[in-house]
């Protein structure tokens, strides 16, 4: 009997060893949690509403009175310019202006005063002399039908009254002349006036443009410029804005423009300060794309609170734009989950055991929602705790024995 019991522990013993092992898994559960959607990208910091300050005369920088990334208060002197040649065209305009405005008055008025008396005395005297020679017309010409007059006398004076009318029309024409003209004068003057006038105004900008002062309270964000330096008209000078709030600029990569809204949560941080968190909003979604080097984004831009003044312009940011938020979801971690075409299935261990005894494996089809960095919500097929086998050395499969190595 002894003999024959060792001969079967033997045969069973061979036959144990020529099984194949079991394979073993690792194991997460469906738990419940809160889930976030989100997109992460990069982006650009900017001011929301910038102030570039740029010379209005082509001078010297006298004095430089502030210094970059300085807070600044509206109406502080922030640096000096030469205004020396623009002050003498100031005064040499303003004369202009004065002799101007006087030939103005003296247009309006009618032109010179004594051309205008003497021209008025002209012809009142010719109108007097017409009117008495109609008069001695009329006398003339009864006495002549009385005979008490010749036909001589009434000739002269019609020869005369004829003189005297066309002096009059004369006079009446050089009358309305010097009308025209006085006026054609008024308009003239009116347009030296007015060109003078501007150029005074332009002139007297530039002279207080040389005193280059803040707008606003903000921060002094560039200063491209020193002293003695010489500057074009139009050169920027200095460059400043509020900060406590300011505008990130999110380039978005195409495929993820379709889950973009206005007012969505978003996080920044920056490498420079990898403990520091800015929050914000969405504000303008992405209208077009563009490319931008090897990438097609859509550029979107985000409000962002800055109230300690650290994001500063132009520096380059990580953004996370929050698309959904789901509260205590049904999760499990992208790893456990497959993707066949358009359905999601998971590997469920049935009763694992710990490594003590075989387990089975149940390919089962799921429905997911918002996905997260690292986990999915699960809609359906899956109840919350139970076990799921994790991807590893062995392919997974439907009705695969098991052993559970260790839980989570």
């Amino acid at each position: 009997m002894l003999l024959g019991l060792a001969v079967v522990l033997v045969v069973v013993l061979v036959m144990l060893s020529g099984r194949p092992p079991v394979p073993k898994v690792a194991v997460v559960h469906a738990v419940r949690e809160n889930l976030t959607a989100s997109i992460f990208s990069n982006g650009k910091v900017e001011p929301i509403t910038p102030y570039a300050l740029r010379a209005q005369l082509a001078t010297f920088i006298e004095k430089i009175l502030a210094v970059e990334g300085q807070a600044v208060k509206r109406g502080q002197l922030l640096m000096t310019l030469n205004a020396s040649g623009a002050r003498a065209d100031l005064a040499r305009t303003r004369e202009e202006l004065v002799s101007a405005q006087e030939d103005l008055r003296a247009a309006r008025a009618g032109g010179r005063a004594d051309e205008v008396a003497q021209l008025e005395s002209d012809l009142r005297k010719a109108e007097v002399d017409r009117d008495r020679l109609r008069h001695e017309r009329e006398a003339l010409e009864n006495l002549v039908a009385k005979q008490a007059a010749t036909r001589e006398e009434l000739d002269q004076n019609q020869i005369a009254l004829a003189r005297a009318d066309a002096e009059w029309q004369r006079l009446q024409k050089t009358k309305q002349d010097f009308t025209r003209r006085a006026q054609l004068e008024v308009e003239r003057a009116t347009f030296r006036v007015e060109k003078a006038r501007s150029e005074v105004h332009a002139l007297e900008e530039k002279v207080r443009s040389a005193e280059v002062t803040a707008p606003i309270d903000g921060t002094l964000y560039s200063l491209p410029v020193h002293a003695h330096d010489f500057v074009e008209v139009g050169k920027l000078l200095a460059e400043l804005a509020d900060l406590r709030r300011v505008r990130v600029r999110a380039f978005i990569d195409e495929p993820e423009l379709g889950s973009l809204g206005p007012n969505q949560s978003v996080e920044i941080t920056w490498d420079a300060l990898p403990n520091r968190t800015w929050t914000g909003r969405t504000e303008i979604i992405p209208k077009q794309v563009v490319a931008r080097g090897t990438r097609s984004v859509g550029e979107l831009i985000c409000s962002v609170d800055n109230e300690k003044l650290e994001l500063l312009p132009n520096i380059n940011v990580n953004v996370t734009i929050h698309l959904h938020e789901r509260r205590n979801a049904l999760a499990v971690p992208r790893g456990a989950v497959r993707i066949e075409g358009l359905r999601r299935f998971v590997f469920v261990v049935d009763e694992p055991r710990l490594g003590v005894e075989r387990s089975r494996l149940q390919k089962r089809e799921i429905k997911v929602g918002i996905a997260s960095a690292t986990d999915y919500e699960v809609l359906e097929g899956l109840r919350e705790g139970e076990v799921l086998a994790l991807p590893g050395d062995v392919e997974l499969r439907d009705g695969l024995g098991v052993r559970v190595v260790r839980g989570g």
